[in-house]
């Protein structure tokens, strides 16, 4: 349903090359270049004319699926694709839009990586373009389109391009311009110079690229400016992979002492940061700047330009370029906030003590009714403070994280569990530790929680010197102290929450929005039920989920159920891949009657499941992770079935699944696996 006229106005975006366009690369003129249509959905139609692709509701229902594959892809270096699209509706803004969606499957993982994703109607071509990290593995890259509602809904892709390098680089040779765009305004703008085009009053140079008329560059003119600080803003397309290195373009200023050249990066939630700004006035020619730029979430690009009147003259940009290493005159390494995380299973880390007082004990216990496990396995280690040790009120020794560099965005993140303390405020506080001033702030601190549940706290926190997390554990009163425990300990660039942060990929389920692609035959009181907080029946179940300690996870009430009813969740189909898969989930099973839960594989074609992993009978109060590995070269699911036992005290939970490519990265004793396994093999089945 898209207009001949429309056709006839975007053709003018055919890509340079588009007769020799590299692997992953199609411009729809006559083929579809082995990108093929999935026969299990809707095809995808070729435009008789060309130029384009397209499945609408003439001949499709709302909801329907077309999905289009390309074939084995590599990308060594990194590659940036660009994607040509238009989603277009019946008139008004229906409730359940057209969605296209854009993913990347890996040979070896048996779901595929949601990479983008658009819904907005246009009645234009739009461009995206997503960076691809340089990999070994062989991908291939997969488009899907659903139909939103209306009569006229319609998704079109007008080409794909896959080429190699960065998708904030840009020489402006072509004609979608990289995916840059300019932020409209009604007096100023940035247009594209050099080439046959001469509609500027100023006398424009030749471009950097080419050195000639024949090359293009951006340019902004101060001739039309009306108002004083009149602003022109050039945006790069959102990045969306994480990247840190040398940002390079070429620049030439003419009367700068009346225009302000400035670049600045904006994340997904409008944050702007200044990088770089011109220091003196211009000249004539064609200036290299080099700025330290790091995306380690997404984030655009945006050069902007400020006049204080129409003598401003022009500015013009070119060969916007990109490295992975710091710029020449820089030495500094960039941040790896990895190095500021710690689960504590070997050490501490590059965490440690203030020598005051009694401090930090990295311990493991075994779970009991007074104390749980530790939050990365159930079995491992975690710090505790006990403040019972001490011999007067006060504070636990502080606990210091590495150093952090200034005036980067952070989101910090741990688990923390409270045993005793009749009065919980300020039981466990966390300061900034600014190294400059000596200056400790107070940014966060326990007002209330659960006893005995592994809760998650996020501190988004950004300050202008070197920094420091401290951790402190405050007893107030002799006769109200108990034991503060804290285990895997996280720190990110950015934000704690970003609205361009992508949904997990399918090979993850917290349950904390959904179900996920996890389904149930029936659904009734004996089925797989979702919830957050305690289970109804004492003495069984968790106290709250391993996600964050207040969220959701799944489990079976006993009492709902009889001595050896079963309930199943099942996995959506996977892919079949050569190597191994390993399965990686919590479970909790705690209660005096607590039967079987057993995890199965179903191949395709196969009328009955293999025993992939099983637990029965009561196990730790606290959740558990399992490590299942396992191999499948068909088209498979993971059932989780549980089994209610002996009495209303058995029910069983489970949370925090996900599938990873290749073997376990660590086992389960192995003792204790394979004499679970064959007694659980020998039981008779209900």
């Amino acid at each position: 349903m898209l207009l001949r006229g429309v056709l006839l106005a975007v053709q003018a975006l055919q890509l340079a090359g588009a007769l020799d366009l590299p692997a992953g690369s199609c411009a729809f003129e006559e083929s579809t270049c082995g990108f093929d249509s999935v026969f299990a959905f809707l095809p995808w139609i070729l435009n008789e004319e060309g130029h384009y692709i397209y499945v609408d509701t003439s001949f499709a229902k709302q909801g329907e699926k077309a999905v289009l594959l390309s074939s084995d892809l590599q990308a060594e270096e990194w590659s940036c694709l660009r994607l040509v699209y238009q989603i277009t509706t019946s008139s008004g803004s229906p409730s359940d839009p057209s969605l296209l969606n854009l993913y990347v499957r890996f040979e070896d993982e048996s779901f595929d990586r949601l990479l983008w994703s658009a819904k907005e109607p246009s009645d234009s071509w739009l461009i995206a373009s997503l960076d691809l990290q340089n990999t070994s593995k062989k991908f291939k890259i997969l488009i899907e389109g659903v139909l939103g509602q209306g009569d006229t809904a319609s998704i079109a892709l007008f080409e794909i391009k896959m080429t190699t390098g960065y998708c904030i680089e840009c020489d402006f040779e072509e004609n979608h311009l990289c995916g840059f765009v300019n932020r409209w305004n009604p007096n100023v703008n940035w247009f594209v110079g050099g080439g046959s085009v001469r509609n500027s009053h100023s006398l424009l140079p030749q471009d950097h690229t080419f050195k000639s008329e024949l090359g293009h560059y951006m340019y902004v003119d101060s001739v039309y400016v009306k108002h004083f600080q009149e602003v022109a803003q050039l945006i790069s397309p959102m990045t969306t992979a994480p990247m840190s290195g040398c940002l390079a373009f070429y620049y030439q200023l003419q009367q700068g002492n009346d225009n302000i050249f400035s670049v600045y990066t904006r994340d997904g939630a409008g944050l702007y940061e200044e990088i770089w700004k011109t220091g003196s006035p211009g000249n004539a020619v064609w200036n290299l700047a080099e700025v330290e730029f790091s995306a380690p979430y997404p984030m655009e690009v945006i050069f902007e330009v400020a006049f204080n009147g129409p003598k401003g003259g022009y500015v013009a940009l070119d060969d916007i370029s990109f490295s992975p290493v710091p710029c020449q005159n820089q030495t500094e390494l960039p941040f790896s906030a990895a190095e500021a995380s710690c689960n504590f299973e070997e050490d501490l880390c590059n965490f440690y003590q203030d020598k005051e007082g009694p401090g930090w004990a990295r311990v493991k216990v075994k779970p009991n009714m007074y104390r749980t496990g530790d939050h990365t396995s159930g079995t491992g280690y975690y710090l505790l403070a006990n403040t019972k040790f001490t011999s007067q009120p006060g504070y636990i020794g502080r606990l210091y994280g590495p150093s952090l560099p200034g005036n980067l965005q952070y989101c910090l993140r741990f688990y923390y569990a409270i045993y005793g303390f009749l009065k919980m405020s300020d039981t466990l506080a966390v300061y900034i530790f600014e190294e400059n001033h000596v200056v400790q702030e107070k940014v966060w601190s326990v007002l209330e929680s659960p006893r005995g549940v592994w809760m998650q706290a996020e501190i988004p926190f950004k300050k202008p010197m070197p920094t420091k997390v401290v951790f402190m554990s405050l007893c107030k009163s002799f006769w109200d102290c108990g034991l503060v425990a804290l285990d895997d300990i996280t720190v990110e660039l950015g934000s704690c929450w970003s609205p361009e942060r992508l949904p997990p990929p399918p090979g993850e389920c917290t349950f904390e929005q959904d179900e996920c692609a996890f389904t149930q035959e029936r659904r009734n009181r004996s089925s797989w039920h979702k919830r957050r907080g305690e289970t109804p029946t004492s003495y069984t179940g968790p106290k709250g989920d391993h996600t964050t300690g207040v969220g959701y996870y799944m489990y079976i009430e006993a009492s709902h159920m009889v001595y050896g009813q079963k309930a199943q969740l099942v996995s959506w189909s996977l892919r079949g891949v050569t190597g191994k898969h390993c399965l990686t989930f919590f479970y909790h099973m705690y209660g005096a009657g607590t039967g079987l839960l057993s995890v199965y594989l179903k191949k395709e074609g196969d009328s009955g499941e293999s025993l992939l992993w099983r637990r029965r009978g009561e196990q730790s109060i606290s959740w558990l992770r399992a490590l299942v590995e396992y191999s499948c070269d068909r088209q498979h699911q993971i059932i989780f079935e549980a089994i209610r036992g002996v009495s209303i005290r058995s029910d069983i939970a489970i949370d925090d699944i996900k599938f990873q490519a290749g073997p376990c990265a660590e086992m389960e004793d192995i003792t204790q696996q394979s004499s679970g396994y064959s007694e659980d093999l020998n039981e008779i089945e209900y």
